[in-house]
């Protein structure tokens, strides 16, 4: 019992993050219908620019602050210098343009940073939590409450604001969103900007627990991507339980099975996705006719 648990906290807080990720995927695929791979950038960015702001002497929770806004800065010049020019580009051009986003996110970052592995203290201590007679890192309610607490906001702001109302409405018919006034525009430059911000959180959250680097980035994207697509891509609580569910995947699979096949659950996932269930598990199906 004790062992299960402990698989089932650590799938958890992987999966937390997880979700994270592939919530980003979800925000920008609504609103544009571009799928961004640089999303795992700025979980990267969002770890190692707290990291180096905190070493300066900044204190912890400003550096956070200025990290997420670091992400939200360069996630609205990816839309407004790479995404908005191509505006009619095939999707495979966009995806294509993202991707050369992330490598260049991760060159500038072995620039201006290094190439070393980096921590942050973790925000409560490193004692271990026992509970059921598993060890828990304090860090790890960190992640799990921090994943929740953005889900939480995430759905208010979509579901209680104008403005939220009006990304749902992007997301849902475009031409028919600018037809009543909404500035499309603007909401997709926001949903970038939003999905950096997540991100830049995500890596706040996990640097205490797993390290980051300047290529830590590319995983956490591919990762997120099959999150998001086993959860169902463009379904913000797909994204969520996507995230969760790939987690505990690795964390028992790595457990009773082997550690060495870790990181192959993601692309199995992917895999399986594309060939049983293309919409993903809470994905809508499509019917088109002829």
């Amino acid at each position: 019992m004790p062992e299960f648990f402990q698989f089932l906290v650590s799938g958890l807080t992987i999966g937390a993050v997880y979700a994270l990720v592939a919530l980003g995927f979800t925000l920008v695929y609504n609103a544009s219908d571009v799928v961004n791979f640089a999303q795992g950038e700025f979980v990267m960015l969002g770890g190692m620019v707290t990291v180096f702001v905190h070493a300066a002497g900044v204190p912890l929770p400003l550096a956070a602050l200025v990290a997420v806004i670091v992400s939200v800065v360069l996630g609205l010049s990816l839309y407004w210098l790479a995404i908005a020019p191509a505006r009619g580009a095939s999707a495979v051009s966009l995806i294509i343009i993202t991707i050369g986003a992330s490598i260049l996110l991760r060159g500038a970052a072995q620039i201006v940073f290094d190439k070393q592995f980096h921590k942050l203290p973790a925000f409560s201590g490193d004692t271990p939590v026992q509970m059921l007679g598993a060890a828990v890192q304090p860090q790890s309610f960190w992640v799990i409450g921090g994943t929740a607490v953005m889900v939480l906001l995430l759905y208010v702001f979509l579901e209680r604001t104008l403005l939220g109302k009006a990304v749902l409405a992007t997301s849902a018919n475009r031409f028919a969103a600018r037809l009543v006034g909404i500035n499309t525009t603007t909401i997709m430059a926001l949903a970038f900007g939003g999905s950096a911000a997540i991100g830049g959180v995500a890596g706040i959250l996990i640097t205490p627990i797993t390290l980051t680097s300047y290529d830590v980035g590319t995983l956490l994207a591919l990762k997120g991507f099959a999150a998001a697509m086993l959860g169902g891509m463009g379904n913000p609580l797909g994204a969520v339980a996507g995230g969760l569910l790939l987690g505990l995947l690795e964390a028992f699979g790595a457990g009773y099975i082997s550690s060495t096949y870790k990181d192959a659950f993601a692309f199995i996932v992917i895999l399986a996705v594309l060939f049983a269930a293309p919409q993903g598990l809470f994905g809508r199906r499509t019917i088109e006719r002829v």
